[in-house]
C-alpha cells in the first residue's frame, strides 16, 4: 500500500497557508462534521503526522482558521465617531464574515477549545462597546451575536444568488439598526 509522505510532490513541504487553505475549501464543500485533521492530510496529499508540526489539533485548527477570517473584523474600526457606530461597523463585518464561511462557524460552536484568540478578541470589543452604552451587557451581547450568527448563516445559502444575497446583507443592515435603536432608547442606557 502506498501511503502519502510528509511532503507533497515536487518536493515542496506543506505549509501553514496550504493547511489552512486546504481545511477552508474542507468546511466550505463538506461541513463542519468533514473537518479532520486525516481529512485535511487527504486534501494535500500527506499523512496526517506532517500537518501536527505547524497545528496542535483540530481546535487549533479552528483557532488558526478564525484568525484568517474574522482577522479584519477588528481592523480599522475604532474610527467611528461613537461607540454605537463602532458596534455597527463590527457586526457588518462579522456577519458579512460568517456569511461567507458559515460552517467555520458551526465547526467553533461545536469545539469550546476553538473559542479563543480572535473570537475572544471580537466578543470582548463587542462587549467594551457594549460597556459603555447599557448595563445589561450579556443580553445586548447574546442578541445582537445570535442575529449576526442566524442572519449570516442565513446568508450563506445565498451563496448563488447575488441579488437575494444583496437583499439579506440590506436586511441584516437594517434589523441591526433597529436593535441598535432599542438599545439606544431603552432606558438602560448609558
Amino acid at each position: 500500500m502506498n501511503r502519502p509522505r510528509g511532503r507533497p510532490a515536487r518536493g515542496q513541504g506543506v505549509t501553514v497557508d496550504a493547511i489552512l487553505d486546504a481545511a477552508l475549501s474542507l468546511l466550505d464543500e463538506e461541513g463542519e462534521q468533514a473537518l479532520s485533521m486525516r481529512a485535511v492530510a487527504a486534501r494535500l496529499g500527506v499523512t496526517p503526522m506532517s500537518l501536527y508540526h505547524h497545528v496542535a489539533d483540530r481546535a487549533a485548527l479552528l483557532v488558526a482558521l478564525s484568525a484568517k477570517i474574522y482577522g479584519g473584523v477588528l481592523e480599522g474600526e475604532r474610527g467611528e465617531a461613537s461607540a454605537q457606530e463602532a458596534l455597527r461597523t463590527l457586526l457588518l463585518r462579522y456577519h458579512e464574515a460568517v456569511g461567507r464561511h458559515p460552517a467555520l462557524t458551526l465547526a467553533i460552536f461545536g469545539e469550546p477549545a476553538a473559542f479563543a484568540g480572535t473570537t475572544v478578541r471580537i466578543t470582548e470589543r463587542l462587549e467594551a462597546l457594549l460597556s459603555t452604552l447599557t448595563p445589561q451587557l450579556q443580553l445586548w451581547r447574546d442578541i445582537l451575536v445570535d442575529h449576526a450568527h442566524g442572519s449570516g448563516l442565513a446568508l450563506a445559502a445565498a451563496r448563488d444568488d447575488a441579488d437575494y444575497a444583496a437583499t439579506l446583507r440590506g436586511q441584516y443592515a437594517e434589523a441591526l439598526d433597529l436593535l441598535l435603536a432599542a438599545l439606544h432608547a431603552s432606558g438602560n442606557t448609558r
